[in-house]
Order: C-alpha cells, then sequence, then structure tokens
C-alpha cells in the first residue's frame, strides 16, 4: 500500500485525495484536494466555473501521534451567478475562511462544552480567543435552522456575565427547556431587539410570557406582544414579602436597640425562625415564636403576613384566590409596617400577572434554572471579557447541541 493512500485512510474525510506529504518544523503536511474536479461554490454547493486560483495555505486537522497535522491546498475560486466570485467549497472545512478542519473545529467544542476553554487553549495549542471563535462557528452549523419558529411560552430573564454591570438578556423556550435567544442588555430596547427579529406574525403566537417584575421588560412585552399573558410566579412574589419581613425585622431591631435593649434582646434569633415554613420549625424554633406576639407585635404582624401569603400562593381556585389576595392586600397597606405597604402596593399594580400564576400554574423556574448553568459556565471560564463570547458558549451548551467526540475510523469509504 502507497503512503498517501495509507494517509487518505487515516484521515477518514469523504471526498479527499492525498496527494503527497512531507515533514515540516515537526509537522506532517499532507497535500490534499477533492476529489472531484470541477470546483463547487461554498455558498449554494453548486458546480460553477472556476475563476482563479489562490495561493496555498494550511488548515490544523487533528493531531497524530502528538503530532500537529496540516492540510495544504491551494483553494480555487469560482463564478456563480448566484453567490458571485467566492471560494470554492473544500471537503474538509464547512467554513472556507477558517484555518482548521470541521472534525478539529468539532473536537475543540466538545471539550468547550465539559471544561474550561483554558483547558481546552492548552489542549490543542491554540489561542483563548481562538477557542471563542470556533465556539462560534460550530453553533452556527449545528444549531436548528430556527430557534425562533413555533414560539407559545417563552421565559425572560437577566443575568450577569461581568463585573461592573454588564447583563445579559436570555429568551427561554418553556416548552424546550432551552435557551432560543440571548444579547447585550437588560433594558426594554434589548427585549424590542428580540421581538424585532422574532417578527409580528411570529409575535402574535406568544401566549404567555414569565419574567420577574422588571417595568423595563414588562413594558416591552405590552408593546411588542399584543395577545402575549404576562405571568408572575410564586418565587417573585413571595421573594418580595420576604424580603419585606426581613428588612422589618431589621429596623425593630435597630429601633428598639435605641430604645428599649431589652426587649431588643428578646428579639435575638428569630432570623431563622421567621424565614422557615411553619412545617420546617424545629421545637425550639416553634417555642420562640409562640411568644412573638407578647415580645413584638409588629414583627409577628410581618411573619403573619408572609405565611399568609404563601398558604394564599398554595391553593388553586383562581377565585378563591383572588378574594384572599384582594384581602391580604388591604391588610398589608393598612399593617403600619412601611415596608408590606410598599409590598401591598407593588402586589396590587401587578395583580392579574400574579393570577395568571394560580390560573396557569406557569412558572419562571426553567428560566431561573438555566440562569444556574449559565453562572456555573461562566464561574468556569473564570469570567468573559466581551458579551458574544459568553453567549457562544451559552448557545454551545444550553441550546440541545450534541457533539460526538472525535474518533477516527480507518478505511471509512470516500
Amino acid at each position: 500500500m502507497r503512503a498517501t493512500s495509507l494517509l487518505k485512510m487515516l484521515l477518514a474525510i469523504k471526498h479527499v485525495l492525498v496527494i503527497s506529504f512531507l515533514v515540516e518544523f515537526g509537522d506532517l503536511v499532507l497535500f490534499v484536494r477533492p476529489s472531484w474536479r470541477k470546483p463547487r461554490c461554498s455558498r449554494c454547493g453548486k458546480r460553477r466555473p472556476g475563476y482563479d486560483t489562490l495561493p496555498q495555505r494550511d488548515w490544523r486537522h487533528l493531531d497524530a501521534c502528538g503530532g500537529t497535522v496540516l492540510l495544504r491546498y491551494a483553494p480555487r475560486r469560482v463564478n456563480c451567478p448566484k453567490c458571485g466570485v467566492v471560494v470554492e467549497q473544500v471537503p474538509w472545512s464547512v467554513h472556507p475562511s477558517s484555518h482548521f478542519t470541521t472534525p478539529f473545529e468539532e473536537a475543540v467544542a466538545f471539550l468547550a462544552q465539559r471544561c474550561d476553554k483554558t483547558s481546552v487553549k492548552e489542549i490543542f495549542g491554540i489561542a483563548w480567543v481562538t477557542v471563542g471563535r470556533i465556539i462560534e462557528r460550530v453553533v452556527e452549523r449545528l444549531r436548528p435552522e430556527d430557534p425562533l419558529d413555533g414560539l407559545t411560552r417563552i421565559g425572560v430573564d437577566e443575568i450577569s456575565y461581568r463585573k461592573g454591570h454588564r447583563y445579559l438578556t436570555l429568551v427561554v423556550n418553556h416548552d424546550t427547556g432551552r435557551i432560543v435567544w440571548a444579547r447585550k442588555g437588560k433594558n426594554a430596547d434589548t427585549l424590542m431587539a428580540f421581538f424585532n427579529e422574532l417578527g409580528e406574525a411570529r409575535c402574535r403566537e406568544i401566549e404567555f410570557v414569565t419574567i420577574d417584575m422588571s417595568q423595563a421588560y414588562i413594558k416591552a412585552i405590552e408593546e411588542g406582544l399584543p395577545n402575549a399573558q404576562i405571568v408572575f410566579d410564586r418565587f417573585h412574589v413571595e421573594k418580595l414579602v420576604g424580603e419585606a419581613m426581613e428588612k422589618t425585622r431589621r429596623q425593630e431591631w435597630q429601633r428598639l436597640r435605641q430604645e428599649d435593649p431589652e426587649a431588643a434582646e428578646r428579639t435575638k434569633g428569630l432570623m431563622w425562625p421567621m424565614r422557615k415554613l411553619p412545617w420546617n420549625l424545629t421545637p425550639r424554633q416553634h417555642l420562640r415564636l409562640s411568644t412573638l406576639k407578647q415580645d413584638n407585635s409588629r414583627l409577628y404582624r410581618a411573619y403573619l403576613l408572609k405565611a399568609k401569603l404563601g398558604d394564599i400562593m398554595d391553593r388553586k381556585q383562581p377565585n378563591v384566590v383572588k378574594e384572599m389576595l384582594e384581602s391580604w392586600i388591604s391588610w398589608a397597606t393598612h399593617s403600619h409596617l412601611p415596608e408590606f405597604v410598599r409590598v401591598g402596593k407593588t402586589i396590587r399594580e401587578h395583580f392579574d400577572g400574579i393570577m395568571a400564576y394560580i390560573k396557569h400554574r406557569l412558572t419562571n423556574g426553567v428560566t431561573e434554572g438555566m440562569n444556574t448553568k449559565v453562572r456555573l459556565l461562566n464561574r468556569r471560564a473564570y469570567g468573559f471579557h466581551s458579551a458574544s463570547a459568553a453567549i457562544a458558549l451559552m448557545m454551545l451548551c444550553c441550546t440541545g447541541i450534541t457533539i460526538l467526540p472525535p474518533r477516527t475510523y480507518i478505511g471509512v469509504p470516500t
């Protein structure tokens, strides 16, 4: 068997002919060409007449026996009536402008899904920035053609990708649990860019949008999604009430510490008992809360307001919940507790979105869970210098892209 035939079998790329080879500066250089004679357009894939020939260039392939393998070829340009004068299609690389073969790029992306970019850089001996660019090309190639098609229920949330209040807006498909869109920023204009990309017809198909109580997102959704119902899930509602209770507890401690130190001592140790659900309390914490009404009526009122709202959000009868929630808002706004007065007004302002959760039980849990995964990616990468690098890695790991580990099988038919 000739050496070139053996190298062709080891290369295991269809429609590639190995003409010759040499060892140059410790690298194995394979002189290759496509098996087809007439060049093909790299955009439309059609056979087109040649235009001219460019100088020889190299494509980095998967290493062999610990050494670097380069494919060397002088690509032709074709005169395509549809695409113009473009570089010809080559079987070893989908992207004509890339300096790496497709198997090499997929090997990089496979590892990038599982470890940090610095490790990938060191394993393959390429630049950190190059890893990000390869990820962007792989995502562009392997993602579904239109991830925005068929959206009916979406979740919107923001996440920080870098210190200094650098945020990304993420849109998640509730039906698939995957990120479908991401963009730098977290204001109304950022979300409107998503609606513009979605198009007017598909915007009318959106039925539900789960968000936190961000006024910027609410404004954009009201303008861009005429048929969508905004849903505020219980997590964000109860978070507001929990924060109000915690602020009230701290305010009471500061007030009593100056006015009545003895009473202040009796309010110590209440943070965790007040935060816990009643059935999670220990016997000692039950005993501690049993004397709260006598020790501090304001804190007792705050605790009851927080516990009552949790009971309301557990119920599933919309009519019952509506009456109970209206009664709770009246109680909170007349509680003489400034933090709960503020929360009561906020809940009244977002009443319809909270009731939508009761009716449809659609939560932002999928979005929050995706945010946790994105934070892990951010931590694994030790932060990102640019939004595009962060978005590329998110799309690689959070959109359902499956990349198999690189394997070469001797004797693959060409």
